[in-house]
């Protein structure tokens, strides 16, 4: 997720009106859950202050993993802090289906899955008339396409089961745990409709394209009478929507953030607390962080682009490649396909282009980067 976690902890990247990780503990408390138990890490007071600041249904609870050792090592960090009953492991950056996870909690030791078309990307799960028999981890000719979905309910006794040795990869793995769980135990499949493991940029459009496709339109905040808005799309206190402004939702207008005067906001977009999008500007299907302005005669389409970034007047992003492939994004130092026709760019916090300035598809722009006037940026910076 580079550069968008500079500054901060992935499961705190904004998905519609909260961040990720707030999607994972409603869902949970909804399911069932009567505690929360949040392993932090890196950046560890940005989780703590949003979840300390807000009132919750249930107790919510801390373990710092000094060193992120692996998930059977998270687990066990936390592991004091449960009570001696079954719990319930998630994954603090993915997106569960509310029925799937009420399943999940609903019975005795279980995996969530979910069908996929690439399997070989994934631990495969290896499962007998609805009995899982195991995980077989990225095989090159998997037993089916059913995925382990990064959700568990373990017995009681799987907390003496967290000291594992490391795996190839140097971990301690989760995945050891729910081996022995199927020998000690009958572990159910419960199977997702709906799931998104958000670990890439593009993810994390689609997870946003996720939370504001079940939006309901709501205006709390103000709207020009000259102003058109269709479908659903929600104005916060605070936001503003100036005259000329044409919103075709889903789209999600946060606390003080303004669209307009004559600009088009199209797809599933969020427009961040205080962010602008200004005169003749369009913005379709894209996420703009806090703070960041696109303020006068640009285009953004299928883009993230993170807190605080400023767009000089013109600055346009080009979201299509004139092959018709698959748009490319660097990851961990390659080049991968998004899977998408349509991306556009990754931009991190505070990133400012000048005048005129053209960014193309499947760029990455690092944290507080520079644009001059009149640049076309064909790589990443």
């Amino acid at each position: 997720m580079r550069p968008l976690t500079a500054r901060r902890p992935k499961p705190m990247l904004p998905v519609g009106d909260r961040p990720l990780v707030a999607h994972t503990v409603r869902a949970a408390v909804r399911a069932g859950a009567s505690k929360i138990v949040l392993v932090v890490g890196y950046e560890a007071d940005d989780v703590r202050s949003y979840f300390d600041s807000r009132e919750s249904e249930v107790p919510i609870e801390f373990a710092t993993q000094h060193d992120q050792r692996g998930t059977a090592d998270a687990v066990r960090a936390g592991a004091d802090r449960l009570d001696d009953a079954p719990f319930v492991v998630l994954n603090g950056d993915a997106l569960y289906d509310a029925a799937g996870l009420a399943a999940l909690y609903d019975g005795g030791p279980a995996v969530g899955s979910f069908r996929v078309d690439n399997p070989s990307d994934y631990g495969v799960l290896d499962v007998d008339d609805g009995t899982v028999r195991g995980v077989i981890e990225k095989p090159a000719d998997p037993p089916s396409d059913l995925i382990n979905a990064g959700a568990y309910q373990f017995p009681a006794a799987a907390r003496r089961w967290l000291d594992v040795p490391e795996s190839s990869r140097g971990e301690l793995e989760l995945t050891d745990v729910l081996a022995r769980a199927c020998e000690e135990a009958t572990v159910r499949t419960v199977p997702f409709e709906r799931w998104l493991d958000v670990g890439r940029p593009w993810e994390l459009l689609a997870a946003n394209e996720w939370a504001v496709g079940d939006l309901d339109r709501h205006f709390a905040g103000e709207v020009h009478p000259d102003a058109e808005i269709h479908g659903d799309v929600v104005v916060e206190p605070g936001a503003v929507v100036r005259a000329g402004a044409v919103i075709e939702g889903p789209a999600l207008l946060r606390e003080d953030a303004t669209v307009g005067p004559n600009a088009y906001v199209r797809g599933a977009t969020v427009v961040g607390r205080g962010a602008k999008v200004g005169h003749a500007v369009e913005v379709k299907n894209s996420v703009l962080m806090e703070g960041a302005t696109v303020g006068h005669l640009g285009y953004v389409g299928d883009s993230v682009l993170g807190r605080d970034v400023n767009f000089g007047a013109g600055t346009k992003v080009a979201n299509l490649r004139h092959d018709g492939a698959d748009v490319k994004l660097t990851v961990k130092g390659e080049r991968v396909s998004t899977g998408r026709r349509k991306f556009g760019v990754v931009l991190g916090d505070g990133v400012k282009t000048g005048i005129n300035v053209s960014l193309n598809a499947g760029v990455t722009l690092s944290t507080d980067a520079r644009v001059p006037p009149g640049e076309v940026v064909t790589r990443d910076r």
